[in-house]
C-alpha cells in the first residue's frame, strides 16, 4: 500500500483539526444503505505519467459511446492527500470526483482524475516520507495531468474545462499560469478568501462550539485561539514559529507545514479570480449546507467574477451530497445521495463554454 510521508499526515491532521470536526461520523449499520450514483458509467481507463520522477496514477472517464472528439476535463481535488476519487483518510467514501465525473460524461464531456503525491497508488514516490513536501510538485502535477489530457485522442484540445474541488480551485483559477491554454473553470466548493483566515475562521466556529457544549473550558479554547493567531502572525510576518504553541495549533503551524501555508496564503482568490484571461467562462458550485466554505467567503469570490455563474444549491454539502441538519439524519458520506441539481448546472454550463 502507497505510504503517506509524516508530513503529508501532519498536514491533513492539522487541517482536520480547523476543518475535520465538521466532517460526518457515525457508526456503520447491518444495512446497505448506500446512495446510487449520480450521472453515467461510461468508460474508464487507468494512465499514468511521471513527474520529477514519481509515477502518478490517474483515471480518464469517456462518455459511453463517442465517436468523435469530445470535451475534456481536470478534476483537481481538494486539501490534504486525496486521491482521484476525491477521497482521502478523514472522508474515504466522499467520492467527490469520482461523482463529478459520473455526471461530466453523462453531459458528454471526458474527464482526468488522478491521485496527487501522498494519496491513492501515487504514494509518496521517491520522496522521503521523513522530509516536507516542496509545494511546487503539486503546480507540476496538475501540469502534466492536464497536458496528459490533451494527449488522449479522444479529447478536442479546443474545447477543456479545469474543475477544482475546494483547494482544488486555487489551481484551477491559476490554470492559465500554469499550463499554455485558457480553459474554462468549474469551482467546487471554492475558497473566498485567503487560506489562513479560513482556517482562522473554521478553528474559531469549532473551537467556540465545543466550548459551548462544555468539551472544552474558556480557557483551553482562548489559548488554542491564542495560540493559531500567533502562528499566522508568525508565517505572514516571516518569523520563526513559536515553538510553545499547543497540540492543535502547533500540528497546523509547524515548520513541516511553513512552506506550504505561506505558499498557499499568499494566493488571495479574488486576486486570482481577477487575474483571469478576459471571457474565461466560469462555473461555482456550492452548497448552502456547506460548513467549510461560507455564504460570504463565496461572495467575496464572485467579486474577482464579474462574469461568473454562480448556482448555490440547497441541503447540499461541501462534498456535494445532501445534507440534513437535525436528529436522525444520514451522516455517512456513501448513504447520501450526491446533489441533482449539480448535473443540470454542468450540462448548461458546458453547453455554452465553447
Amino acid at each position: 500500500m502507497p505510504r503517506t510521508s509524516a508530513p503529508l499526515r501532519r498536514r491533513a491532521l492539522a487541517c482536520a483539526a480547523a476543518f475535520g470536526l465538521l466532517l460526518p461520523t457515525a457508526c456503520a449499520s447491518d444495512e446497505d444503505r448506500t446512495a446510487p450514483l449520480p450521472g453515467a458509467d461510461g468508460a474508464e481507463r487507468d494512465i499514468s505519467f511521471t513527474v520529477d520522477g514519481t509515477e502518478v496514477f490517474a483515471t480518464l472517464s469517456l462518455p459511453e459511446g463517442a465517436s468523435e472528439e469530445v470535451p475534456g476535463a481536470l478534476i483537481v481535488s481538494g486539501s490534504g492527500p486525496t486521491d482521484r476519487d476525491g477521497n482521502s483518510e478523514l472522508r474515504p467514501s466522499a467520492d467527490t470526483n469520482l461523482n463529478l465525473a459520473r455526471v461530466l460524461a453523462e453531459a458528454g464531456v471526458a474527464s482526468l482524475r488522478y491521485d496527487k503525491l501522498g494519496s491513492g497508488e501515487t504514494g509518496l514516490g521517491g520522496h522521503d516520507p521523513e522530509e516536507p513536501v516542496d509545494p511546487q510538485v503539486f503546480d507540476d502535477q496538475f501540469a502534466a495531468a492536464y497536458e496528459q489530457l490533451l494527449s488522449q485522442p479522444e479529447i478536442d484540445p479546443g474545447r477543456t474545462l479545469v474543475v477544482g474541488h475546494s483547494e482544488g480551485a486555487l489551481y484551477a483559477l491559476r490554470a492559465h499560469e500554469l499550463v499554455r491554454d485558457e480553459p474554462a473553470l468549474v469551482l467546487v466548493a471554492p475558497p473566498g478568501t485567503r487560506y489562513l483566515d479560513l482556517v482562522d475562521r473554521q478553528l474559531t466556529e469549532q473551537v467556540r462550539s465545543a466550548e459551548a457544549v462544555g468539551q472544552i473550558s474558556e480557557e483551553e479554547a482562548v489559548l488554542v485561539l491564542s495560540d493559531a493567531r500567533a502562528g499566522r502572525a508568525a508565517l505572514r510576518g516571516g518569523h520563526a514559529i513559536p515553538d510553545d504553541l499547543g497540540d492543535v495549533a502547533g500540528s497546523l503551524y509547524s515548520e513541516q507545514n511553513a512552506e506550504f501555508l505561506t505558499r498557499m496564503d499568499a494566493l488571495d482568490p479574488v486576486e486570482l479570480a481577477s487575474d483571469l484571461p478576459p471571457r474565461t467562462p466560469v462555473l461555482v458550485l456550492w452548497g448552502e449546507a456547506d460548513a467549510q466554505v461560507s455564504r460570504e467567503e463565496v461572495d467575496r469570490l464572485m467579486t474577482g467574477l464579474a462574469d461568473g455563474e454562480r448556482v448555490d444549491i440547497p441541503e447540499t454539502d461541501h462534498v456535494l451530497r445532501h445534507y440534513e441538519d437535525k436528529p436522525g439524519a444520514t451522516v455517512l458520506d456513501s448513504e447520501r445521495p450526491f446533489a441533482p441539481e449539480v448535473s443540470p448546472a454542468l450540462e448548461d454550463f458546458v453547453s455554452r463554454a465553447w
